[in-house]
Protein backbone atom coordinates (compact mmCIF):
# COMPACT_ATOMS: atom_id res chain seq x y z
CA UNK A 1 0.00 0.00 0.00
CA UNK A 2 1.41 3.46 -0.88
CA UNK A 3 2.62 5.40 2.12
CA UNK A 4 0.10 8.23 1.63
CA UNK A 5 -2.86 5.82 1.44
CA UNK A 6 -1.73 4.01 4.59
CA UNK A 7 -1.41 7.34 6.38
CA UNK A 8 -4.90 8.39 5.28
CA UNK A 9 -6.37 5.18 6.68
CA UNK A 10 -4.53 5.74 9.97
CA UNK A 11 -5.83 9.32 10.12
CA UNK A 12 -9.38 8.15 9.43
CA UNK A 13 -9.11 5.50 12.13
CA UNK A 14 -8.02 8.11 14.67
CA UNK A 15 -10.82 10.51 13.71
CA UNK A 16 -13.37 7.72 14.24
CA UNK A 17 -11.96 6.80 17.65
CA UNK A 18 -12.91 10.05 19.44
CA UNK A 19 -14.91 13.19 18.75
CA UNK A 20 -12.28 15.97 18.80
CA UNK A 21 -8.63 15.68 17.83
CA UNK A 22 -6.20 18.63 18.32
CA UNK A 23 -4.11 19.05 15.18
CA UNK A 24 -0.85 18.86 17.11
CA UNK A 25 -1.87 15.55 18.70
CA UNK A 26 -2.77 14.08 15.30
CA UNK A 27 0.59 15.14 13.94
CA UNK A 28 2.32 13.53 16.92
CA UNK A 29 0.40 10.26 16.66
CA UNK A 30 1.06 9.98 12.91
CA UNK A 31 4.62 11.31 13.14
CA UNK A 32 4.00 13.96 10.49
CA UNK A 33 3.88 17.74 10.36
CA UNK A 34 0.82 19.94 10.91
CA UNK A 35 1.00 20.91 7.25
CA UNK A 36 0.78 17.24 6.22
CA UNK A 37 -2.17 16.76 8.57
CA UNK A 38 -3.99 19.63 6.83
CA UNK A 39 -3.20 18.15 3.41
CA UNK A 40 -4.41 14.69 4.43
CA UNK A 41 -7.62 16.12 5.90
CA UNK A 42 -8.29 17.83 2.55
CA UNK A 43 -7.77 14.50 0.75
CA UNK A 44 -10.28 12.77 3.03
CA UNK A 45 -12.78 15.56 2.39
CA UNK A 46 -12.40 14.99 -1.36
CA UNK A 47 -13.28 11.32 -0.75
CA UNK A 48 -16.53 12.35 0.95
CA UNK A 49 -15.62 12.36 4.62
CA UNK A 50 -17.24 15.38 6.38
CA UNK A 51 -14.29 16.53 8.49
CA UNK A 52 -14.77 19.92 10.14
CA UNK A 53 -12.10 22.11 11.73
CA UNK A 54 -12.60 23.76 15.13
CA UNK A 55 -10.72 26.74 16.48
CA UNK A 56 -9.23 27.47 19.89
CA UNK A 57 -6.00 26.95 21.80
CA UNK A 58 -6.09 23.26 20.79
CA UNK A 59 -7.68 23.76 17.39
CA UNK A 60 -8.10 20.59 15.42
CA UNK A 61 -10.55 18.36 13.57
CA UNK A 62 -13.59 16.16 14.05
CA UNK A 63 -15.40 13.66 11.83
CA UNK A 64 -18.91 15.06 11.48
CA UNK A 65 -22.18 13.69 10.10
CA UNK A 66 -22.69 14.26 6.38
CA UNK A 67 -25.40 14.00 3.73
CA UNK A 68 -24.09 10.64 2.49
CA UNK A 69 -22.51 7.63 4.13
CA UNK A 70 -18.81 7.47 3.15
CA UNK A 71 -16.69 4.31 3.43
CA UNK A 72 -16.05 3.37 7.05
CA UNK A 73 -13.03 1.82 8.70
CA UNK A 74 -13.44 -0.91 11.32
CA UNK A 75 -10.94 -2.75 13.43
CA UNK A 76 -11.12 -6.55 13.63
CA UNK A 77 -13.42 -6.75 16.66
CA UNK A 78 -15.78 -4.08 15.29
CA UNK A 79 -16.03 -5.91 11.96
CA UNK A 80 -16.90 -9.20 13.65
CA UNK A 81 -19.42 -7.50 15.94
CA UNK A 82 -21.05 -5.80 12.95
CA UNK A 83 -21.37 -9.06 11.04
CA UNK A 84 -22.92 -10.84 14.03
CA UNK A 85 -25.35 -7.94 14.61
CA UNK A 86 -26.42 -8.04 10.95
CA UNK A 87 -27.11 -11.78 11.17
CA UNK A 88 -29.34 -11.15 14.19
CA UNK A 89 -31.02 -8.20 12.44
CA UNK A 90 -32.25 -10.51 9.67
CA UNK A 91 -34.58 -12.08 12.27
CA UNK A 92 -35.57 -8.90 14.14
CA UNK A 93 -39.04 -8.52 12.62
CA UNK A 94 -38.41 -4.81 12.06
CA UNK A 95 -38.91 -4.70 8.30
CA UNK A 96 -35.15 -4.48 7.67
CA UNK A 97 -34.43 -8.14 7.02
CA UNK A 98 -33.60 -7.77 3.31
CA UNK A 99 -31.46 -4.67 3.88
CA UNK A 100 -29.59 -6.41 6.73
CA UNK A 101 -28.91 -9.44 4.54
CA UNK A 102 -27.54 -7.23 1.75
CA UNK A 103 -25.41 -5.28 4.23
CA UNK A 104 -24.00 -8.53 5.61
CA UNK A 105 -22.97 -9.62 2.11
CA UNK A 106 -21.29 -6.24 1.53
CA UNK A 107 -19.38 -6.37 4.81
CA UNK A 108 -18.28 -9.95 4.25
CA UNK A 109 -16.96 -9.20 0.75
CA UNK A 110 -14.52 -6.56 1.98
CA UNK A 111 -13.35 -8.48 5.04
CA UNK A 112 -9.85 -9.92 5.18
CA UNK A 113 -9.77 -13.69 4.79
CA UNK A 114 -8.90 -14.23 8.46
CA UNK A 115 -12.04 -12.37 9.58
CA UNK A 116 -14.24 -13.94 6.93
CA UNK A 117 -13.31 -17.37 8.26
CA UNK A 118 -14.31 -16.30 11.79
CA UNK A 119 -17.69 -15.08 10.58
CA UNK A 120 -18.34 -18.15 8.42
CA UNK A 121 -17.93 -20.40 11.46
CA UNK A 122 -20.83 -18.61 13.19
CA UNK A 123 -24.16 -19.41 11.58
CA UNK A 124 -27.24 -18.21 13.43
CA UNK A 125 -30.50 -20.06 12.83
CA UNK A 126 -33.70 -18.35 13.93
CA UNK A 127 -36.22 -20.78 15.39
CA UNK A 128 -39.65 -19.20 15.34
CA UNK A 129 -42.00 -19.92 18.20
CA UNK A 130 -45.10 -21.89 17.14
CA UNK A 131 -48.11 -19.65 16.53
CA UNK A 132 -51.62 -20.24 15.22
CA UNK A 133 -51.25 -17.36 12.77
CA UNK A 134 -48.16 -15.51 11.50
CA UNK A 135 -47.19 -12.24 13.14
CA UNK A 136 -47.74 -9.11 11.13
CA UNK A 137 -44.54 -7.54 9.83
CA UNK A 138 -43.59 -4.24 11.48
CA UNK A 139 -42.97 -1.44 9.02
CA UNK A 140 -39.54 0.09 9.58
CA UNK A 141 -41.06 3.53 8.96
CA UNK A 142 -43.43 3.00 11.87
CA UNK A 143 -40.51 2.07 14.12
CA UNK A 144 -38.67 5.22 13.06
CA UNK A 145 -41.75 7.35 13.79
CA UNK A 146 -42.23 5.78 17.22
CA UNK A 147 -38.55 6.13 18.06
CA UNK A 148 -38.56 9.79 16.98
CA UNK A 149 -41.58 10.54 19.19
CA UNK A 150 -39.92 8.84 22.16
CA UNK A 151 -36.72 10.82 21.59
CA UNK A 152 -38.53 14.16 21.13
CA UNK A 153 -40.94 13.49 24.03
CA UNK A 154 -43.93 14.45 21.91
CA UNK A 155 -47.50 13.24 22.40
CA UNK A 156 -48.27 10.59 19.80
CA UNK A 157 -51.64 9.92 18.16
CA UNK A 158 -52.26 6.64 16.36
CA UNK A 159 -54.88 4.15 15.24
CA UNK A 160 -54.60 0.81 16.96
CA UNK A 161 -55.82 -2.20 15.00
CA UNK A 162 -58.09 -4.42 17.13
CA UNK A 163 -57.55 -8.16 17.32
CA UNK A 164 -60.25 -10.41 15.80
CA UNK A 165 -62.12 -12.56 18.32
CA UNK A 166 -60.86 -16.16 18.47
CA UNK A 167 -62.88 -18.55 16.32
CA UNK A 168 -64.32 -15.83 14.07
CA UNK A 169 -63.33 -14.16 10.84
CA UNK A 170 -65.18 -10.96 11.64
CA UNK A 171 -63.16 -7.78 11.65
CA UNK A 172 -63.78 -5.90 14.93
CA UNK A 173 -64.95 -2.32 14.73
CA UNK A 174 -62.03 0.14 14.79
CA UNK A 175 -61.49 1.96 18.05
CA UNK A 176 -61.00 5.69 18.55
CA UNK A 177 -57.47 7.03 17.97
CA UNK A 178 -55.19 6.65 20.97
CA UNK A 179 -53.31 9.57 22.55
CA UNK A 180 -50.20 8.61 24.48
CA UNK A 181 -46.96 9.90 25.92
CA UNK A 182 -44.42 7.49 24.34
CA UNK A 183 -41.61 6.48 26.68
CA UNK A 184 -39.82 3.39 25.35
CA UNK A 185 -39.64 1.29 22.18
CA UNK A 186 -38.74 -2.28 23.12
CA UNK A 187 -38.52 -5.73 21.58
CA UNK A 188 -39.82 -8.80 23.43
CA UNK A 189 -40.20 -12.35 22.17
CA UNK A 190 -39.68 -11.41 18.52
CA UNK A 191 -42.19 -8.54 18.59
CA UNK A 192 -41.84 -4.77 18.95
CA UNK A 193 -43.79 -2.83 21.59
CA UNK A 194 -44.33 0.79 22.56
CA UNK A 195 -44.44 1.49 26.29
CA UNK A 196 -46.49 4.64 26.85
CA UNK A 197 -48.73 6.57 29.24
CA UNK A 198 -52.29 6.49 27.83
CA UNK A 199 -53.71 10.02 28.29
CA UNK A 200 -57.36 8.99 27.94
CA UNK A 201 -57.16 5.95 30.23
CA UNK A 202 -54.69 7.58 32.61
CA UNK A 203 -52.60 4.44 32.92
CA UNK A 204 -49.49 2.78 31.52
CA UNK A 205 -50.04 0.66 28.42
CA UNK A 206 -47.93 -1.62 26.21
CA UNK A 207 -48.88 -1.46 22.51
CA UNK A 208 -47.81 -3.86 19.76
CA UNK A 209 -45.98 -1.87 17.11
CA UNK A 210 -47.34 -3.97 14.23
CA UNK A 211 -50.86 -2.81 15.13
CA UNK A 212 -49.96 0.89 15.29
CA UNK A 213 -50.67 3.34 12.44
CA UNK A 214 -49.26 6.73 13.50
CA UNK A 215 -51.14 9.94 12.81
CA UNK A 216 -49.47 13.23 11.96
CA UNK A 217 -48.60 15.69 13.20
CA UNK A 218 -47.44 14.72 16.67
CA UNK A 219 -48.72 16.62 19.68
CA UNK A 220 -47.06 18.89 22.21
CA UNK A 221 -43.94 18.01 24.17
CA UNK A 222 -44.35 16.46 27.62
CA UNK A 223 -42.33 15.99 30.78
CA UNK A 224 -41.63 12.23 31.12
CA UNK A 225 -43.36 10.41 33.98
CA UNK A 226 -41.67 7.94 36.28
CA UNK A 227 -42.15 4.39 35.02
CA UNK A 228 -43.42 2.01 37.75
CA UNK A 229 -40.39 0.34 39.26
CA UNK A 230 -38.08 2.68 37.35
CA UNK A 231 -36.74 -0.03 35.02
CA UNK A 232 -38.24 -0.60 31.57
CA UNK A 233 -37.03 -4.22 31.32
CA UNK A 234 -38.61 -5.12 34.67
CA UNK A 235 -41.78 -3.26 33.73
CA UNK A 236 -42.24 -5.04 30.39
CA UNK A 237 -41.34 -8.41 31.89
CA UNK A 238 -43.83 -7.79 34.68
CA UNK A 239 -46.62 -6.85 32.27
CA UNK A 240 -46.27 -10.17 30.49
CA UNK A 241 -46.15 -12.02 33.81
CA UNK A 242 -49.26 -10.33 35.16
CA UNK A 243 -48.05 -7.34 37.18
CA UNK A 244 -46.97 -3.74 36.60
CA UNK A 245 -43.23 -4.06 37.23
CA UNK A 246 -43.50 -3.09 40.89
CA UNK A 247 -44.13 -6.70 41.91
CA UNK A 248 -47.87 -6.27 42.54
CA UNK A 249 -49.78 -9.03 40.72
CA UNK A 250 -53.57 -8.99 40.57
CA UNK A 251 -53.89 -12.65 41.60
CA UNK A 252 -51.73 -14.11 44.34
CA UNK A 253 -52.18 -17.25 46.38
CA UNK A 254 -50.60 -20.00 48.49
CA UNK A 255 -50.63 -23.77 48.20
CA UNK A 256 -48.87 -26.66 49.91
CA UNK A 257 -47.34 -29.20 47.54
CA UNK A 258 -46.26 -32.75 48.32
CA UNK A 259 -42.96 -32.34 46.48
CA UNK A 260 -39.45 -31.26 47.61
CA UNK A 261 -38.85 -27.51 47.85
CA UNK A 262 -35.64 -27.80 45.82
CA UNK A 263 -37.51 -29.23 42.85
CA UNK A 264 -40.19 -26.52 42.92
CA UNK A 265 -37.58 -23.75 43.22
CA UNK A 266 -35.91 -24.85 40.01
CA UNK A 267 -39.07 -24.09 38.02
CA UNK A 268 -40.33 -21.05 39.92
CA UNK A 269 -38.94 -17.70 38.79
CA UNK A 270 -41.15 -15.16 40.57
CA UNK A 271 -42.61 -17.08 43.48
CA UNK A 272 -41.56 -17.89 47.05
CA UNK A 273 -40.89 -21.49 48.07
CA UNK A 274 -40.72 -22.53 51.74
CA UNK A 275 -39.55 -25.99 52.79
CA UNK A 276 -41.97 -27.76 55.16
CA UNK A 277 -40.32 -31.19 55.16
CA UNK A 278 -38.29 -33.56 52.99
CA UNK A 279 -41.09 -33.90 50.42
CA UNK A 280 -43.39 -31.02 51.26
CA UNK A 281 -43.26 -27.26 50.63
CA UNK A 282 -45.33 -24.08 50.59
CA UNK A 283 -45.52 -22.15 47.30
CA UNK A 284 -46.60 -18.50 47.13
CA UNK A 285 -47.08 -17.31 43.57
CA UNK A 286 -48.78 -14.58 41.54
CA UNK A 287 -50.26 -14.38 38.07
CA UNK A 288 -52.50 -12.33 35.80
CA UNK A 289 -55.63 -14.46 36.42
CA UNK A 290 -56.86 -17.03 38.94
CA UNK A 291 -57.17 -19.90 36.41
CA UNK A 292 -53.65 -19.14 35.14
CA UNK A 293 -52.36 -19.20 38.71
CA UNK A 294 -54.09 -22.51 39.44
CA UNK A 295 -52.67 -24.03 36.25
CA UNK A 296 -49.16 -22.84 37.13
CA UNK A 297 -49.39 -24.38 40.59
CA UNK A 298 -50.80 -27.63 39.24
CA UNK A 299 -47.96 -28.28 36.81
CA UNK A 300 -45.80 -30.00 39.45
CA UNK A 301 -47.77 -33.29 39.32
CA UNK A 302 -48.22 -33.42 43.10
CA UNK A 303 -51.04 -33.40 45.64
CA UNK A 304 -52.14 -29.82 46.35
CA UNK A 305 -53.60 -28.22 49.46
CA UNK A 306 -54.93 -24.71 48.83
CA UNK A 307 -54.11 -22.32 51.67
CA UNK A 308 -55.94 -19.40 50.08
CA UNK A 309 -57.58 -17.26 49.01
CA UNK A 310 -61.05 -18.49 48.11
CA UNK A 311 -60.66 -17.27 44.51
CA UNK A 312 -57.80 -19.72 44.05
CA UNK A 313 -59.94 -22.62 45.30
CA UNK A 314 -62.69 -21.60 42.88
CA UNK A 315 -60.14 -21.51 40.04
CA UNK A 316 -59.00 -25.07 40.83
CA UNK A 317 -62.65 -26.20 40.83
CA UNK A 318 -63.20 -24.42 37.51
CA UNK A 319 -60.18 -26.13 35.93
CA UNK A 320 -61.21 -29.50 37.39
CA UNK A 321 -64.59 -29.27 35.64
CA UNK A 322 -62.94 -28.16 32.39
CA UNK A 323 -60.38 -30.99 32.50
CA UNK A 324 -63.07 -33.54 33.37
CA UNK A 325 -65.13 -32.41 30.39
CA UNK A 326 -62.05 -32.65 28.18
CA UNK A 327 -61.31 -36.17 29.41
CA UNK A 328 -64.92 -37.16 28.80
CA UNK A 329 -64.80 -35.85 25.22
CA UNK A 330 -61.55 -37.70 24.60
CA UNK A 331 -63.07 -41.02 25.67
CA UNK A 332 -66.18 -40.63 23.52
CA UNK A 333 -66.35 -42.75 20.37
CA UNK A 334 -65.39 -40.89 17.20
CA UNK A 335 -68.19 -39.53 15.07
CA UNK A 336 -68.77 -41.30 11.72
CA UNK A 337 -67.19 -39.64 8.70
CA UNK A 338 -69.54 -38.42 5.98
Amino acid sequence: MPKTSARLLSLLSLLQARRDWPGALLAERLDISLRTVRRDVDRLRELGYPIVAFKGPDGGYRLDAGAELPPLLFDDEQAVALAVALQIATTAGAGIEEAAARALITVRQVMPARLRRRIDTLRITAVERPVTRPDRQVDSGVLMTLGAAVHAREVLRFDYAPVPRPGTNDEPAPSAPRRVEPHHLVTWGGRWYLVAWDLDREDWRTFRADRITPRTPTGPRFAPRELPGGDVAAFVSGRFQGHDGSGDQPCRGEVILDVPAGFVSRYTRDGFVEELGPNRCRLTLGSWSWPALAAAMGRFDADIEVVGPAELKDAFAHLARRYADAAGDASAPPAPIG
